[in-house]
């Protein structure tokens, strides 16, 4: 049975009976007419929830325990993934996940934040906030892929780089200085998908691209809705209210018209009621843009990376005097 949120909870009877009468269906007692009708009911019911959320409720969508991590996405979309571990340095770091793969039959690099499903994963993985290893180790990946010419595909999800005293002392703040600094000059094809939360240098460690997509219900901003609430009102539980005043979703962030090249669709109620068909249309989007890229020249890629990150900032001189 699925994990339901809790503006989810009117579908929870619904889908309950549903999931109910498939069990007790037999060859001998056909529920079939009666499943139509509940199945129909409860779609119309999803979809008029899902058609008004507010920006909190997709905050929780993007936190959802039961959404694709990056290896869901990976083995949806990828053949052939082989990981590399550690960053020649220090140690490896679960969080992030780096190797590299197929995609339609070419090479590539793979980059992805990866989350717990249980307990014990979220704490191997350190639900999903990495340590400065694990961005270096994602730079000694992506070099590697720069120079035999292969495309990186990055998949962020995390809610911001770990900011433990171990993480300090090793320097965070300078390894995602670094990716960031790095990336921009990379001279091959990176393309960046927000597949649930986006947050702040963490997730910018990673997400200094060509192209940037976010998924349907993925958020992206450079604080989480609590971490703001805490600072502006000395208060986490605002995190609702601070979440209508980040803008964080798809589609407040592809409003902007200069920080993402896209929002891909996702199932309804969410990439986690349906995987597969949530990798077929992130895969279709992938192609699209990876297509267009392999036709611009090393120089052409690094140029238009550089463009599109300046454009994000807006400079207005004031008159003399003013």
């Amino acid at each position: 049975m699925l994990a339901y949120l809790d503006f989810e909870k009117p579908l929870v009877d619904l889908d309950k009976k549903i999931y109910e009468l498939r069990e007790y269906s037999t060859e001998n007692v056909d529920f079939s007419s009666e499943l139509k009708k509940m199945e129909a009911k409860a779609e119309k019911l999803r979809e008029d929830i899902f058609s008004k959320l507010t920006r909190w409720q997709r905050t929780q969508l993007a936190r959802h325990p039961r959404r694709p991590f990056t290896m869901d996405y990976i083995n949806g979309i990828f053949t052939d993934w082989f990981e590399l571990h550690g960053d020649r340095a220090f140690a490896d770091d679960p969080a992030l996940v780096c190797g590299f793969a197929r995609f339609d039959g070419q090479p590539c690099a793979v980059i992805g934040h990866q989350k717990g499903r249980d307990t014990k994963e979220k704490v191997v993985r350190n639900f999903g906030m990495p340590n400065p290893e694990g961005y270096r180790k994602a730079l000694r990946i992506m070099k590697m892929a720069e120079q035999f010419g292969l495309p990186i595909f990055t998949f962020v999800d995390t809610p911001g780089a770990y900011p433990g005293i171990g993480a300090e002392e090793r320097g965070q703040a300078e390894a995602i200085a670094r990716n960031l600094r790095e990336m921009a000059a990379l001279k091959v094809p990176v393309i960046v998908t927000i597949t649930g939360e986006g947050g702040s240098g963490g997730a910018l460690a990673i997400a200094v691209g060509n192209r940037v997509l976010m998924m349907e219900y993925s958020v992206y901003a450079v604080i989480s809705p609590e971490g703001c609430a805490a600072i502006l009102w000395s208060d986490g539980t605002k995190g609702p209210q601070a979440a209508e005043a980040l803008k964080l979703t798809a589609t407040d962030i592809d409003a902007l018209g200069c920080v993402i090249d896209g929002v891909v669709t996702e199932p309804l109620g969410g990439a986690h009621n349906d995987v597969p068909l949530a990798c077929e249309k992130l895969k279709e989007q992938l192609k699209h843009h990876l297509d267009e890229l392999m036709e611009l020249s090393p120089e052409e890629l690094v140029e238009q990376r550089y463009d599109k990150f300046r454009a994000m900032t807006i400079v207005a001189e004031s008159k003399s005097g003013e």
